[in-house]
């Protein structure tokens, strides 16, 4: 691990300017991703601004009926609230799907938004990635791609954005608040937030440079039975090589996002028109222009297995 400086900062303006104006330098809360990625050199900061103090850890209603749910909530916290629980099933769902309890006890709401994707070309310093180093190339474009995506992705990057939660938070149609070194406050759709790789693969999101989340708005209670169906190699602490959030009303309409297999949540709104006609009609309408690799072409079939078993348990 390369030597770096450190700060906690008690205010949120104070913290985005500290990382906006000093190049190099990141926020950290949980660290349960980033302290990884720096102790095998894959992310080098200089700076860490601390923002543990900040405050946004509680969960609070809305005016509208929905959720605000600070930056800083555990993922534990958030899974078990009870009003989560009740009404935004699929979020508690994708979330004990991931990772081991203690590392959702440490691992934030906003960092998880911001995980990195665990692609193991990105991970090895010794291969090419343009992921870590803009213009290096891909070692994974040839390599091998089980894990690794299938749609959305580039000629310079075919990485998959690893998480579950976000997955649940795009059939939630979830709001990413924001506020940057100036004081300005933006609200980003949950939609647009991740970024396709196209030819800037180094870009994660949509931030820009020391823009710092402070909490996630869930709009109202979408009703229905609630799903989070994860497919992967074994039975726990394992990431997905297809997921599947569903949320299904008692007509057979609903919403459906998908994961492990694009840079973000994979979601086609006019493919879930076709949910009352089955499985293999939603995701020939959402992979449509999937350019699959040898390794990794199993992912449309088990894409199309995953959501038919969902919705025979949403039939009973």
């Amino acid at each position: 691990m390369k030597a770096f400086t450190y700060e906690r900062a008690k205010d949120p303006v104070a913290a985005a300017r500290a990382v906006a104006g000093r190049p190099g330098a990141k926020f950290i809360a949980g660290g349960t991703n980033l302290l990884d990625l720096m102790k095998i050199e894959v992310e080098t900061p200089t700076h860490l601004v601390d923002v543990q103090d900040l405050g946004f850890d509680k969960i609070e209603a809305t005016k509208d009926g929905g959720l605000r749910i600070g930056a800083l909530v555990t993922n534990t916290d958030l899974a078990a609230d009870e009003r989560v629980r009740r009404d935004y099933a699929v979020l508690t769902r994708a979330i004990v799907a991931g990772a081991s309890g203690q590392l959702r006890n440490k691992a934030s709401t906003a960092g998880n938004l911001l995980q990195r994707t665990r692609c193991s070309y990105f991970y090895d310093t010794n291969m090419a990635c343009n992921k870590r180093k803009p213009g290096s190339g891909c070692a994974a474009i040839g390599g091998y791609s089980r894990q690794l995506g299938i749609i959305g992705v580039s000629d310079q990057c075919i990485a998959t954005f690893p998480g579950d939660m976000a997955v649940a938070m795009r059939v939630l149609d979830a709001v990413v608040e924001t506020i940057d070194a100036e004081g300005q406050r933006r609200s980003i759709p949950i939609a647009e937030f991740h970024r396709l790789w196209g030819d800037k693969p180094e870009q994660d999101t949509v931030l820009k440079p020391g823009e710092l989340i402070t909490a996630v708005t869930l709009p109202r209670p979408l009703g229905g039975k609630h799903f989070y169906e994860k497919v992967r190699d074994r039975a726990s602490y394992a990431y997905a090589l297809v997921s599947v959030a569903a949320v299904i009303q008692p007509d057979g309409t609903g919403r459906v996002a998908f994961g492990g297999v694009a840079p973000r949540p994979w979601r086609v709104e006019e493919a879930e028109a076709l949910l009352p006609k089955g499985a293999a009609a939603v995701t020939e309408r959402a992979f449509q222009g999937a350019t699959p690799t040898k390794d990794n072409a199993f992912k449309l079939p088990l894409a199309t297995r995953a959501l038919a078993s969902v919705l025979a348990e949403a039939k009973g």
